[in-house]
Protein backbone atom coordinates (compact mmCIF):
# COMPACT_ATOMS: atom_id res chain seq x y z
CA UNK A 1 0.00 0.00 0.00
CA UNK A 2 3.04 2.45 0.53
CA UNK A 3 4.77 1.95 -2.35
CA UNK A 4 1.52 3.18 -4.16
CA UNK A 5 1.56 6.43 -2.50
CA UNK A 6 5.06 7.35 -1.53
CA UNK A 7 7.07 10.35 -3.20
CA UNK A 8 10.67 10.47 -2.79
CA UNK A 9 10.51 11.96 0.40
CA UNK A 10 8.00 10.31 2.29
CA UNK A 11 10.08 7.00 0.98
CA UNK A 12 12.74 8.21 2.42
CA UNK A 13 11.46 8.45 5.59
CA UNK A 14 9.72 5.24 6.05
CA UNK A 15 13.22 4.05 5.16
CA UNK A 16 15.21 5.84 8.16
CA UNK A 17 11.59 4.59 10.33
CA UNK A 18 13.11 0.93 9.15
CA UNK A 19 16.54 1.24 9.58
CA UNK A 20 16.06 2.79 13.02
CA UNK A 21 13.86 -0.15 14.21
CA UNK A 22 15.56 -2.48 13.37
CA UNK A 23 18.74 -0.46 15.06
CA UNK A 24 15.99 -0.52 17.95
CA UNK A 25 15.16 -3.92 17.64
CA UNK A 26 18.84 -5.05 18.18
CA UNK A 27 19.04 -2.84 20.78
CA UNK A 28 16.21 -4.52 22.82
CA UNK A 29 17.51 -7.78 22.59
CA UNK A 30 20.44 -6.97 24.06
CA UNK A 31 18.55 -5.42 26.59
CA UNK A 32 16.83 -8.44 26.85
CA UNK A 33 13.32 -7.26 26.60
CA UNK A 34 10.36 -8.96 26.88
CA UNK A 35 8.79 -11.12 24.30
CA UNK A 36 6.17 -9.39 23.47
CA UNK A 37 8.13 -6.27 23.36
CA UNK A 38 10.14 -7.99 20.92
CA UNK A 39 7.60 -9.38 18.56
CA UNK A 40 5.74 -6.08 18.92
CA UNK A 41 8.42 -4.27 17.08
CA UNK A 42 9.32 -7.12 14.78
CA UNK A 43 5.32 -7.14 13.80
CA UNK A 44 5.70 -3.22 13.68
CA UNK A 45 8.31 -3.32 10.96
CA UNK A 46 7.00 -6.02 8.89
CA UNK A 47 3.76 -4.02 8.97
CA UNK A 48 5.25 -0.81 7.04
CA UNK A 49 4.75 -3.07 3.67
CA UNK A 50 1.24 -3.90 4.81
CA UNK A 51 -2.11 -2.32 3.87
CA UNK A 52 -3.39 0.41 6.41
CA UNK A 53 -5.06 -1.77 9.11
CA UNK A 54 -8.11 -1.01 10.97
CA UNK A 55 -9.06 -2.80 13.96
CA UNK A 56 -12.49 -3.19 15.49
CA UNK A 57 -12.46 -3.56 19.34
CA UNK A 58 -15.02 -3.14 21.76
CA UNK A 59 -16.92 -5.57 24.53
CA UNK A 60 -19.10 -7.84 23.25
CA UNK A 61 -22.57 -7.23 22.07
CA UNK A 62 -21.57 -3.91 21.41
CA UNK A 63 -22.18 -3.95 17.60
CA UNK A 64 -18.69 -4.59 16.60
CA UNK A 65 -19.42 -7.11 13.75
CA UNK A 66 -22.55 -4.62 12.57
CA UNK A 67 -20.28 -1.67 12.24
CA UNK A 68 -18.36 -3.39 9.96
CA UNK A 69 -21.51 -4.83 8.24
CA UNK A 70 -22.33 -1.46 8.05
CA UNK A 71 -19.00 0.05 6.66
CA UNK A 72 -18.98 -2.83 3.44
CA UNK A 73 -22.59 -2.45 3.13
CA UNK A 74 -23.07 -6.59 3.12
CA UNK A 75 -23.91 -8.58 6.15
CA UNK A 76 -20.62 -10.71 6.19
CA UNK A 77 -19.95 -11.15 9.61
CA UNK A 78 -22.24 -12.52 12.05
CA UNK A 79 -24.26 -10.29 14.51
CA UNK A 80 -26.03 -11.12 18.08
CA UNK A 81 -26.53 -10.40 21.88
CA UNK A 82 -23.93 -13.25 22.71
CA UNK A 83 -20.54 -13.42 22.30
CA UNK A 84 -20.23 -14.58 18.22
CA UNK A 85 -16.92 -13.75 17.28
CA UNK A 86 -14.49 -16.30 18.93
CA UNK A 87 -11.71 -15.71 16.47
CA UNK A 88 -10.13 -12.72 14.59
CA UNK A 89 -11.16 -11.95 11.14
CA UNK A 90 -9.61 -9.98 8.55
CA UNK A 91 -11.92 -8.35 5.86
CA UNK A 92 -9.88 -7.54 2.72
CA UNK A 93 -10.40 -6.49 -0.84
CA UNK A 94 -10.84 -9.52 -3.13
CA UNK A 95 -12.82 -9.78 -6.25
CA UNK A 96 -14.77 -12.73 -5.17
CA UNK A 97 -16.28 -13.48 -1.86
CA UNK A 98 -14.09 -15.91 -0.05
CA UNK A 99 -14.23 -17.27 3.59
CA UNK A 100 -10.65 -19.03 4.29
CA UNK A 101 -9.47 -21.02 7.70
CA UNK A 102 -6.03 -18.54 8.09
CA UNK A 103 -5.08 -21.24 11.00
CA UNK A 104 -5.35 -21.23 14.36
CA UNK A 105 -7.71 -18.48 15.86
CA UNK A 106 -7.85 -16.60 12.30
CA UNK A 107 -10.03 -16.39 9.52
CA UNK A 108 -9.58 -14.15 5.86
CA UNK A 109 -13.26 -13.07 4.56
CA UNK A 110 -12.49 -11.05 1.25
CA UNK A 111 -15.16 -8.55 -0.62
CA UNK A 112 -15.14 -7.03 -3.88
CA UNK A 113 -15.70 -3.94 -1.44
CA UNK A 114 -14.24 -0.49 -2.84
CA UNK A 115 -13.29 1.01 1.20
CA UNK A 116 -11.55 -2.03 1.25
CA UNK A 117 -8.70 -1.54 -1.27
CA UNK A 118 -7.38 1.62 1.11
CA UNK A 119 -7.77 -0.65 4.01
CA UNK A 120 -7.98 -3.92 6.21
CA UNK A 121 -10.64 -4.01 8.42
CA UNK A 122 -10.12 -6.78 11.58
CA UNK A 123 -13.21 -7.46 13.50
CA UNK A 124 -11.97 -9.41 17.47
CA UNK A 125 -13.45 -11.42 19.65
CA UNK A 126 -15.25 -8.78 22.69
CA UNK A 127 -12.93 -7.98 25.26
CA UNK A 128 -15.44 -8.95 28.42
CA UNK A 129 -16.45 -12.25 26.73
CA UNK A 130 -16.64 -15.13 29.01
CA UNK A 131 -14.38 -17.16 27.04
CA UNK A 132 -11.54 -15.12 28.37
CA UNK A 133 -9.30 -16.37 26.03
CA UNK A 134 -11.46 -13.83 23.38
CA UNK A 135 -9.85 -11.10 25.20
CA UNK A 136 -6.60 -12.05 24.78
CA UNK A 137 -6.74 -12.56 21.50
CA UNK A 138 -8.30 -9.01 21.23
CA UNK A 139 -5.43 -7.70 22.80
CA UNK A 140 -2.60 -9.34 21.54
CA UNK A 141 -4.26 -8.00 17.73
CA UNK A 142 -4.38 -4.26 18.77
CA UNK A 143 -0.18 -3.64 18.78
CA UNK A 144 -1.06 -4.63 15.03
CA UNK A 145 -2.88 -2.01 13.92
CA UNK A 146 -2.76 1.02 12.47
CA UNK A 147 -6.25 2.54 13.62
CA UNK A 148 -8.76 1.10 16.61
CA UNK A 149 -12.12 2.08 15.98
CA UNK A 150 -13.50 1.18 19.69
CA UNK A 151 -17.16 0.51 19.54
CA UNK A 152 -19.43 1.13 22.56
CA UNK A 153 -22.87 0.93 23.27
CA UNK A 154 -25.30 3.72 23.72
CA UNK A 155 -26.98 2.07 26.79
CA UNK A 156 -23.90 1.16 28.77
CA UNK A 157 -21.28 3.78 27.35
CA UNK A 158 -17.51 3.97 29.23
CA UNK A 159 -17.99 1.21 31.59
CA UNK A 160 -15.05 0.31 33.82
CA UNK A 161 -13.70 -2.95 31.84
CA UNK A 162 -13.86 -0.52 28.79
CA UNK A 163 -11.69 1.71 30.70
CA UNK A 164 -9.08 -0.51 31.52
CA UNK A 165 -9.34 -1.67 27.85
CA UNK A 166 -9.15 1.53 26.48
CA UNK A 167 -5.48 2.06 28.87
CA UNK A 168 -4.24 -0.44 27.14
CA UNK A 169 -4.80 1.17 23.29
CA UNK A 170 -2.96 4.30 24.90
CA UNK A 171 -0.07 2.76 26.20
CA UNK A 172 0.93 1.23 22.56
CA UNK A 173 0.26 4.83 21.25
CA UNK A 174 -2.49 3.95 18.69
CA UNK A 175 -4.68 6.23 17.17
CA UNK A 176 -8.09 5.98 18.39
CA UNK A 177 -11.43 6.47 17.04
CA UNK A 178 -14.65 5.92 19.32
CA UNK A 179 -17.86 4.90 17.71
CA UNK A 180 -21.11 5.58 20.43
CA UNK A 181 -23.09 2.80 18.44
CA UNK A 182 -26.51 1.94 18.80
CA UNK A 183 -28.35 5.30 19.45
CA UNK A 184 -31.35 4.43 17.96
CA UNK A 185 -32.61 2.70 21.02
CA UNK A 186 -32.44 6.45 22.63
CA UNK A 187 -35.68 8.36 22.17
CA UNK A 188 -34.26 12.04 21.03
CA UNK A 189 -30.85 13.78 19.75
CA UNK A 190 -30.86 15.34 23.03
CA UNK A 191 -30.12 12.05 24.93
CA UNK A 192 -27.60 11.14 22.04
CA UNK A 193 -25.84 14.14 22.68
CA UNK A 194 -25.04 13.55 26.33
CA UNK A 195 -24.20 10.16 25.59
CA UNK A 196 -21.10 11.11 23.22
CA UNK A 197 -20.10 14.10 26.02
CA UNK A 198 -20.38 11.75 28.58
CA UNK A 199 -17.87 9.38 27.14
CA UNK A 200 -16.26 12.00 25.75
CA UNK A 201 -15.35 13.85 28.85
CA UNK A 202 -14.41 10.25 30.50
CA UNK A 203 -12.11 10.37 27.38
CA UNK A 204 -9.78 13.35 28.31
CA UNK A 205 -10.24 12.98 32.32
CA UNK A 206 -9.62 9.55 32.95
CA UNK A 207 -7.30 8.17 29.88
CA UNK A 208 -5.79 12.22 28.91
CA UNK A 209 -7.21 10.95 25.49
CA UNK A 210 -9.19 13.35 23.15
CA UNK A 211 -10.36 10.97 19.94
CA UNK A 212 -13.03 11.73 17.49
CA UNK A 213 -16.13 10.13 19.17
CA UNK A 214 -18.85 9.46 16.68
CA UNK A 215 -23.06 8.45 17.54
CA UNK A 216 -23.87 5.38 14.91
CA UNK A 217 -26.59 3.39 14.64
CA UNK A 218 -24.93 0.58 12.53
CA UNK A 219 -28.05 -1.17 12.41
CA UNK A 220 -29.99 1.65 10.54
CA UNK A 221 -26.83 1.89 8.40
CA UNK A 222 -26.76 -1.45 7.57
CA UNK A 223 -30.72 -1.41 6.21
CA UNK A 224 -30.14 1.75 4.61
CA UNK A 225 -27.45 0.14 2.59
CA UNK A 226 -29.23 -2.78 2.12
CA UNK A 227 -32.18 -0.78 0.48
CA UNK A 228 -29.45 1.04 -2.13
CA UNK A 229 -29.51 4.65 -0.06
CA UNK A 230 -26.53 6.11 1.41
CA UNK A 231 -26.70 6.09 5.36
CA UNK A 232 -28.42 9.66 6.56
CA UNK A 233 -25.89 11.55 8.66
CA UNK A 234 -28.56 12.67 10.79
CA UNK A 235 -30.60 9.46 10.91
CA UNK A 236 -27.67 6.93 11.30
CA UNK A 237 -24.25 9.20 11.91
CA UNK A 238 -22.67 6.41 10.19
CA UNK A 239 -21.82 9.19 6.64
CA UNK A 240 -19.76 11.01 8.91
CA UNK A 241 -17.52 8.00 10.17
CA UNK A 242 -17.52 6.98 6.96
CA UNK A 243 -15.94 10.14 5.84
CA UNK A 244 -13.64 10.17 8.28
CA UNK A 245 -12.27 7.12 7.31
CA UNK A 246 -12.77 7.81 3.58
CA UNK A 247 -11.87 11.61 3.17
CA UNK A 248 -10.44 12.92 5.53
CA UNK A 249 -8.07 10.12 6.41
CA UNK A 250 -6.71 10.48 3.00
CA UNK A 251 -3.15 8.53 1.53
CA UNK A 252 -1.58 11.26 3.39
CA UNK A 253 -3.03 11.11 6.47
CA UNK A 254 -2.78 7.42 6.41
CA UNK A 255 1.08 7.48 5.69
CA UNK A 256 1.13 9.29 8.55
CA UNK A 257 -1.40 7.62 10.56
CA UNK A 258 1.27 4.04 9.69
CA UNK A 259 4.09 5.63 10.35
CA UNK A 260 3.24 6.49 13.59
CA UNK A 261 1.64 3.21 14.46
CA UNK A 262 4.39 2.01 14.26
CA UNK A 263 6.57 4.42 16.17
CA UNK A 264 4.40 4.30 18.54
CA UNK A 265 4.71 0.52 19.03
CA UNK A 266 8.88 1.02 19.08
CA UNK A 267 7.90 3.87 21.51
CA UNK A 268 5.78 1.47 23.73
CA UNK A 269 8.44 -1.29 23.57
CA UNK A 270 11.22 1.24 24.16
CA UNK A 271 9.75 2.84 27.13
CA UNK A 272 8.74 -0.53 28.70
CA UNK A 273 12.08 -1.85 28.08
CA UNK A 274 13.84 1.09 29.42
CA UNK A 275 11.58 0.68 32.93
CA UNK A 276 12.71 -2.63 33.52
CA UNK A 277 16.34 -1.54 32.45
CA UNK A 278 16.11 1.03 35.33
CA UNK A 279 14.55 -1.33 37.63
CA UNK A 280 17.91 -3.45 37.50
CA UNK A 281 19.74 -0.31 37.13
CA UNK A 282 18.30 0.39 41.21
CA UNK A 283 18.50 -3.30 41.92
CA UNK A 284 22.62 -2.65 40.92
CA UNK A 285 22.69 0.08 43.14
CA UNK A 286 21.65 -1.32 45.96
CA UNK A 287 24.20 -3.92 45.04
CA UNK A 288 26.96 -1.46 44.61
CA UNK A 289 25.80 -0.07 48.64
CA UNK A 290 25.77 -4.10 49.77
CA UNK A 291 29.07 -3.97 48.87
CA UNK A 292 30.00 -0.61 50.19
CA UNK A 293 28.49 -1.97 53.36
CA UNK A 294 30.65 -4.86 53.28
CA UNK A 295 33.84 -3.00 52.99
CA UNK A 296 32.62 -0.40 55.39
CA UNK A 297 31.65 -3.73 58.01
CA UNK A 298 35.85 -4.70 57.24
CA UNK A 299 37.25 -1.41 58.01
CA UNK A 300 34.96 -1.10 61.39
CA UNK A 301 36.23 -4.50 62.11
CA UNK A 302 40.08 -3.36 61.56
CA UNK A 303 39.16 -0.35 64.04
CA UNK A 304 37.90 -1.96 66.77
CA UNK A 305 39.96 -5.32 66.84
CA UNK A 306 43.16 -2.88 66.56
CA UNK A 307 41.82 -0.66 69.13
CA UNK A 308 41.29 -3.59 71.42
CA UNK A 309 44.64 -5.16 70.49
CA UNK A 310 46.35 -1.90 71.66
CA UNK A 311 44.99 -2.84 74.99
CA UNK A 312 45.93 -6.24 74.66
CA UNK A 313 49.37 -6.19 73.97
CA UNK A 314 49.69 -3.60 76.96
CA UNK A 315 48.76 -6.91 79.11
CA UNK A 316 50.87 -9.24 77.40
CA UNK A 317 53.40 -6.78 78.25
CA UNK A 318 52.34 -6.62 81.59
CA UNK A 319 54.07 -9.88 82.97
CA UNK A 320 57.40 -9.04 81.77
CA UNK A 321 56.89 -5.51 84.02
CA UNK A 322 56.26 -7.96 86.79
CA UNK A 323 59.07 -10.41 85.83
CA UNK A 324 61.46 -7.65 86.15
CA UNK A 325 60.22 -6.24 89.24
CA UNK A 326 60.50 -9.42 91.11
CA UNK A 327 63.71 -10.15 89.07
CA UNK A 328 65.44 -6.93 90.60
CA UNK A 329 63.71 -7.75 94.41
CA UNK A 330 65.31 -11.21 93.90
CA UNK A 331 68.66 -9.80 93.17
CA UNK A 332 68.57 -6.83 95.86
CA UNK A 333 67.50 -9.39 98.19
CA UNK A 334 69.85 -12.03 97.12
CA UNK A 335 73.15 -10.15 96.88
CA UNK A 336 73.07 -8.68 100.42
CA UNK A 337 76.61 -8.58 102.12
CA UNK A 338 74.70 -10.37 105.35
CA UNK A 339 73.77 -13.18 103.33
CA UNK A 340 77.05 -13.88 101.34
CA UNK A 341 77.98 -17.46 102.55
CA UNK A 342 74.68 -18.43 101.35
CA UNK A 343 75.36 -17.52 97.87
CA UNK A 344 78.66 -19.66 97.73
CA UNK A 345 75.57 -22.66 97.20
CA UNK A 346 75.46 -21.18 92.97
CA UNK A 347 72.68 -24.06 92.43
CA UNK A 348 70.64 -22.66 95.26
CA UNK A 349 70.59 -19.27 94.23
CA UNK A 350 69.91 -20.26 90.17
CA UNK A 351 66.73 -22.12 91.71
CA UNK A 352 65.87 -19.42 93.92
CA UNK A 353 65.35 -17.14 90.85
CA UNK A 354 63.90 -19.10 88.87
CA UNK A 355 61.27 -19.89 91.44
CA UNK A 356 60.84 -16.35 93.08
CA UNK A 357 61.48 -13.94 89.96
CA UNK A 358 60.08 -16.13 86.72
CA UNK A 359 57.58 -18.64 88.46
CA UNK A 360 54.54 -18.32 86.97
CA UNK A 361 55.66 -15.39 83.88
CA UNK A 362 55.13 -18.21 80.85
CA UNK A 363 51.64 -18.74 82.21
CA UNK A 364 51.26 -15.23 82.40
CA UNK A 365 52.22 -14.39 78.84
CA UNK A 366 50.51 -17.68 77.33
CA UNK A 367 46.92 -16.14 79.20
CA UNK A 368 47.53 -12.68 77.35
CA UNK A 369 48.20 -14.31 73.67
CA UNK A 370 44.73 -16.50 74.62
CA UNK A 371 42.75 -13.35 75.02
CA UNK A 372 44.15 -11.83 71.44
CA UNK A 373 43.77 -14.80 70.32
CA UNK A 374 39.91 -14.81 71.35
CA UNK A 375 39.65 -11.01 70.55
CA UNK A 376 40.39 -12.54 66.94
CA UNK A 377 38.22 -15.00 67.12
CA UNK A 378 34.99 -12.92 68.55
CA UNK A 379 35.72 -10.18 65.95
CA UNK A 380 35.58 -12.79 63.64
CA UNK A 381 32.19 -14.29 64.65
CA UNK A 382 30.86 -10.40 64.61
CA UNK A 383 32.06 -9.89 60.97
CA UNK A 384 30.75 -13.07 59.26
CA UNK A 385 26.97 -12.96 60.07
CA UNK A 386 26.22 -9.41 58.92
CA UNK A 387 28.48 -10.35 55.57
CA UNK A 388 26.92 -13.79 54.93
CA UNK A 389 23.40 -12.08 56.17
CA UNK A 390 23.55 -8.83 53.25
CA UNK A 391 25.10 -11.58 50.29
CA UNK A 392 22.41 -13.77 50.85
CA UNK A 393 19.82 -10.95 51.07
CA UNK A 394 21.04 -10.13 47.14
CA UNK A 395 21.05 -13.82 46.34
CA UNK A 396 17.41 -13.94 47.09
CA UNK A 397 16.56 -10.01 45.04
CA UNK A 398 18.27 -11.93 41.58
CA UNK A 399 17.09 -15.61 41.78
CA UNK A 400 18.82 -17.78 40.06
CA UNK A 401 21.41 -14.98 38.12
CA UNK A 402 23.67 -14.54 41.17
CA UNK A 403 26.74 -17.17 40.48
CA UNK A 404 28.43 -18.90 42.87
CA UNK A 405 27.20 -20.99 46.06
CA UNK A 406 25.15 -19.66 48.88
CA UNK A 407 27.74 -18.08 50.99
CA UNK A 408 28.49 -19.53 54.79
CA UNK A 409 30.52 -18.60 57.55
CA UNK A 410 33.44 -20.52 58.16
CA UNK A 411 34.26 -22.39 61.26
CA UNK A 412 36.48 -20.76 63.86
CA UNK A 413 40.06 -21.60 63.88
CA UNK A 414 40.80 -20.68 67.59
CA UNK A 415 43.11 -23.43 67.63
CA UNK A 416 45.07 -22.73 64.86
CA UNK A 417 45.48 -18.91 65.77
CA UNK A 418 46.43 -20.03 69.48
CA UNK A 419 49.06 -22.10 67.94
CA UNK A 420 50.45 -19.78 65.54
CA UNK A 421 50.86 -16.66 68.09
CA UNK A 422 52.31 -19.23 70.88
CA UNK A 423 54.77 -20.19 68.27
CA UNK A 424 55.69 -16.54 67.81
CA UNK A 425 55.77 -15.61 71.58
CA UNK A 426 58.34 -18.29 72.18
CA UNK A 427 60.42 -17.53 69.12
CA UNK A 428 60.48 -13.77 70.41
CA UNK A 429 61.46 -15.48 73.81
CA UNK A 430 64.02 -17.57 73.44
CA UNK A 431 66.99 -15.19 73.22
CA UNK A 432 65.66 -14.89 76.47
CA UNK A 433 66.43 -18.03 78.49
CA UNK A 434 65.75 -17.41 82.17
CA UNK A 435 67.55 -20.52 83.44
CA UNK A 436 70.96 -19.29 81.85
CA UNK A 437 70.60 -16.20 83.30
CA UNK A 438 69.74 -17.49 86.85
CA UNK A 439 72.41 -19.74 86.74
CA UNK A 440 75.13 -16.98 85.48
CA UNK A 441 73.69 -14.39 88.08
CA UNK A 442 74.43 -17.46 90.75
CA UNK A 443 78.15 -17.27 89.25
CA UNK A 444 78.85 -14.05 89.52
CA UNK A 445 77.34 -13.88 93.54
CA UNK A 446 78.96 -16.94 94.22
CA UNK A 447 82.49 -14.94 93.34
CA UNK A 448 81.32 -11.65 94.88
CA UNK A 449 80.72 -13.41 98.48
CA UNK A 450 84.07 -14.96 98.08
CA UNK A 451 85.12 -11.05 97.06
CA UNK A 452 83.05 -9.73 100.18
CA UNK A 453 84.47 -12.27 102.62
CA UNK A 454 87.96 -11.52 101.16
CA UNK A 455 87.89 -8.14 101.50
CA UNK A 456 88.38 -7.73 105.64
CA UNK A 457 90.80 -10.41 105.37
CA UNK A 458 92.30 -8.20 102.61
CA UNK A 459 91.86 -5.24 105.07
CA UNK A 460 93.73 -7.36 108.39
CA UNK A 461 96.38 -7.55 105.77
CA UNK A 462 96.78 -4.58 104.65
CA UNK A 463 96.80 -3.47 108.99
CA UNK A 464 99.64 -5.66 109.31
CA UNK A 465 101.81 -4.04 106.30
CA UNK A 466 100.78 -0.48 107.60
CA UNK A 467 102.46 -1.58 110.99
CA UNK A 468 105.32 -2.93 109.39
CA UNK A 469 105.81 0.16 106.71
CA UNK A 470 104.61 2.44 109.04
CA UNK A 471 107.78 4.42 108.66
CA UNK A 472 107.54 3.73 105.07
CA UNK A 473 104.00 5.82 103.87
CA UNK A 474 102.23 3.00 101.63
CA UNK A 475 99.46 2.18 103.66
CA UNK A 476 96.72 3.85 100.85
CA UNK A 477 99.27 2.15 98.31
CA UNK A 478 98.86 -1.14 99.52
CA UNK A 479 94.72 -1.34 100.23
CA UNK A 480 94.33 0.16 97.06
CA UNK A 481 96.11 -2.94 95.35
CA UNK A 482 94.76 -5.36 97.24
CA UNK A 483 91.11 -4.00 96.42
CA UNK A 484 92.12 -3.84 92.70
CA UNK A 485 93.80 -7.57 92.44
CA UNK A 486 90.49 -8.64 93.34
CA UNK A 487 88.41 -6.68 90.78
CA UNK A 488 91.09 -8.08 88.36
CA UNK A 489 90.60 -11.64 89.37
CA UNK A 490 86.71 -10.74 88.74
CA UNK A 491 85.15 -11.07 92.31
CA UNK A 492 83.34 -8.08 92.29
CA UNK A 493 81.98 -7.07 96.12
CA UNK A 494 78.15 -7.79 96.57
CA UNK A 495 77.40 -4.19 96.48
CA UNK A 496 78.66 -3.38 92.97
CA UNK A 497 77.29 -6.70 90.98
CA UNK A 498 73.91 -5.88 92.49
CA UNK A 499 73.96 -2.18 90.72
CA UNK A 500 75.77 -4.57 87.48
CA UNK A 501 72.81 -7.11 87.41
CA UNK A 502 69.86 -5.27 88.01
CA UNK A 503 70.89 -3.45 84.86
CA UNK A 504 71.22 -6.30 82.89
CA UNK A 505 68.19 -7.65 84.41
CA UNK A 506 66.43 -4.39 83.04
CA UNK A 507 68.12 -4.33 79.53
CA UNK A 508 67.11 -8.05 78.94
CA UNK A 509 63.93 -7.51 79.80
CA UNK A 510 63.26 -4.56 77.61
CA UNK A 511 65.15 -6.54 74.45
CA UNK A 512 62.16 -9.03 74.91
CA UNK A 513 59.23 -6.51 75.69
CA UNK A 514 60.13 -5.02 71.97
CA UNK A 515 60.57 -8.83 70.75
CA UNK A 516 57.27 -10.01 72.40
CA UNK A 517 55.41 -6.77 71.24
CA UNK A 518 56.89 -6.95 67.81
CA UNK A 519 56.01 -10.91 67.19
CA UNK A 520 52.21 -10.08 68.70
CA UNK A 521 51.73 -7.12 66.15
CA UNK A 522 53.03 -9.07 63.42
CA UNK A 523 50.97 -12.21 64.40
CA UNK A 524 48.31 -10.28 64.74
CA UNK A 525 48.02 -8.38 61.61
CA UNK A 526 48.84 -11.59 59.85
CA UNK A 527 45.81 -13.30 60.90
CA UNK A 528 43.65 -9.82 60.93
CA UNK A 529 44.59 -9.74 57.05
CA UNK A 530 43.63 -13.44 56.44
CA UNK A 531 40.00 -12.89 58.17
CA UNK A 532 39.75 -10.20 55.70
CA UNK A 533 40.62 -11.47 52.75
CA UNK A 534 38.38 -14.98 53.69
CA UNK A 535 35.75 -11.93 53.76
CA UNK A 536 36.64 -10.55 50.49
CA UNK A 537 36.80 -14.03 48.61
CA UNK A 538 33.49 -14.86 50.06
CA UNK A 539 32.06 -11.85 48.68
CA UNK A 540 34.40 -11.58 45.26
CA UNK A 541 31.94 -13.72 43.13
CA UNK A 542 29.00 -11.19 44.09
CA UNK A 543 31.58 -8.17 43.50
CA UNK A 544 32.72 -9.14 40.07
CA UNK A 545 28.87 -9.79 38.98
CA UNK A 546 27.87 -6.95 40.18
CA UNK A 547 31.09 -4.75 38.37
CA UNK A 548 29.59 -7.11 35.10
CA UNK A 549 25.69 -5.98 35.75
CA UNK A 550 26.28 -2.33 36.13
CA UNK A 551 28.99 -1.95 33.17
CA UNK A 552 26.07 -4.28 31.09
CA UNK A 553 22.93 -2.49 31.97
CA UNK A 554 24.78 1.26 31.55
CA UNK A 555 25.80 0.15 27.83
CA UNK A 556 22.45 -0.82 27.33
CA UNK A 557 21.03 2.31 28.81
CA UNK A 558 23.43 4.50 27.11
CA UNK A 559 22.44 2.39 23.51
CA UNK A 560 18.54 3.10 24.52
CA UNK A 561 18.97 6.46 25.38
CA UNK A 562 20.36 7.22 21.84
CA UNK A 563 17.60 5.00 20.12
CA UNK A 564 15.42 7.71 22.30
CA UNK A 565 16.90 10.34 20.74
CA UNK A 566 15.79 8.42 17.32
CA UNK A 567 12.66 8.21 18.00
CA UNK A 568 11.70 11.51 18.74
CA UNK A 569 13.49 12.62 15.40
CA UNK A 570 11.74 10.50 13.75
CA UNK A 571 8.14 11.69 14.95
CA UNK A 572 9.39 15.31 14.59
CA UNK A 573 9.19 14.36 11.21
CA UNK A 574 6.44 11.98 10.76
CA UNK A 575 4.10 14.84 12.28
CA UNK A 576 5.60 17.21 9.53
CA UNK A 577 4.25 14.83 6.64
CA UNK A 578 2.30 16.89 4.18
Amino acid sequence: MLKRILDDARQKLVSDLRQKLGELRVALVRAEATDEHQKALGRAIVQLDEMFLLVVVGEFNAGKSAVINALVGERVLEEGPTPTTSRIQLVKYGVERTRTPAGGDYETLTLPVAILREMNVVDTPGTNAVVRGHEALTREFVPRSDLVLFVTSADRPFTETERTFLESIRDWGKKLLVAVNKTDILENPDDVRKVVEFVRDNLRDLLSLQPEVFAVSARLAWKTKAAGMAPDPRGTGFGALEKYLTRTLDDAERVRVKLQSSQGVAERALDGTAAVLQSRLSLVSEDEATLKEIESQLLLQLQELTRDFRLRLSEAERPLGELEKRGEAYVEQVLKTTGALGLLDADRTAAGFLQEAVGGFQPAVDKRVEGVVDALVAGEGRLWPAVVDRLERRRAVHGGRMPGAPVKAPEPERARLLQALTRDCQRALESFDTGAFGSRLARAARRAAWATLLLPMAAVGVAALAVARAETGTLALAGVAATAALVLAGLLPLPLLRGREKQRFSEAVASVRQRLGAALRSGFERELDASHKRAQEAAAPFGRFVRSEAERLRGQSYELAARRKDMDALRMRIAALR
